[in-house]
């Protein structure tokens, strides 16, 4: 009788995985380092500065004038902004030429009421400057600071003039179209700037005129009663259209004779302020 086969041994149980040795773990890494992309390059500081804008030149910043030479500057600039008329002269020359010199009147009188008023800006701005550096060196600016707002304030008030319309070629090219309906509104502005400008010109100056006293260099106080009074513009244009058009002479010569006789006033203010900046500044 055939014996059966013996029965199949049982497989043997699967061990668990190896405990790594240290050659097998330095193989790894060793692997995994030839393997891995390189780590990226460490990123600049926030600080740093492009190569581009460090081989680019740099700009160019015009030094700023001391004030004592801007007041000097501004000074020495009024022959140029400050232009005197001769009204004769000008009716004259206004007949020879047909009235196209009447053309240039009209530039002429914008063009200067436009840069006296930024020349005596500039002035008084220079020599506020001025004032506050020497009233540092004396221990006095908290003493003076309520003057100083107040010069500020007229200042501003000026440069806001600036920005209105008083481009002379324009109003000159509006005048050789409309003739002497804008000729009329040129006198009614130029009036009414001269009002503004001379009533906050005389506050800086009043203002600036008691910081340079305090100071120890006396400037001339200006004369409130010189202020320029407003036209009547109502009454002057009813008068114009009564003597057609006659009276516009003698409107264009108010007109001339008043911003000569203010820049004859602002001339003795600003001999004086000269004065002063200079002993101050010796």
């Amino acid at each position: 009788m055939t014996q059966p086969p013996p029965p199949p041994e049982p497989p043997e149980e699967p061990e668990g995985p190896e405990e790594p040795t240290d050659e097998t773990v330095d193989a790894v890494d060793a692997v995994d380092a030839v393997d891995a992309p390189p780590p990226p390059p460490p990123a600049p500081p926030a600080s740093a500065t492009p190569v581009v804008a460090a081989t680019a030149p740099a700009p160019v910043v015009a030094p700023v004038a001391a004030p004592l030479d801007r007041i000097r500057a501004a000074y020495q600039r009024r022959n140029e902004t400050d232009y005197f008329f001769n009204f004769w002269t000008a009716l004259g020359w206004t007949l020879l030429t047909c009235g196209i010199y009447g053309i240039y009147v009209v530039y002429q009188l914008v063009r200067r009421s436009r840069d006296h008023n930024a020349r005596r800006i500039e002035e008084l701005d220079a020599a506020t400057a001025f004032a506050w550096e020497q009233a540092g060196t004396r221990g006095l600016q908290d003493e003076l600071r309520p003057n100083f707002e107040r010069v500020a304030t007229h200042l501003a008030a000026m440069r806001q003039m600036t920005t209105e319309f008083r481009d002379p070629v324009i109003w000159t090219v509006l005048a050789v179209f409309a003739g002497g309906i804008v000729q009329v509104i040129v006198y009614i502005l130029l009036d009414s700037d001269l009002v503004k400008h001379d009533y906050r010109q005389g506050g800086a100056e009043h203002e600036l005129s008691a910081i340079f006293t305090r100071l120890g260099a006396p400037v001339a106080s200006p004369d409130p009663s010189s202020l320029h009074q407003a036209h009547n513009y109502v009454a002057r244009v009813i008068v114009l259209l009564v003597t057609c058009g006659i009276y516009g002479l003698w409107w264009q010569y108010d007109v001339m004779v008043d911003l000569n006789r203010h820049f004859e006033k602002d001339w003795i203010w600003e001999d004086s302020l000269a004065a002063a900046a200079q002993s101050l500044a010796a």
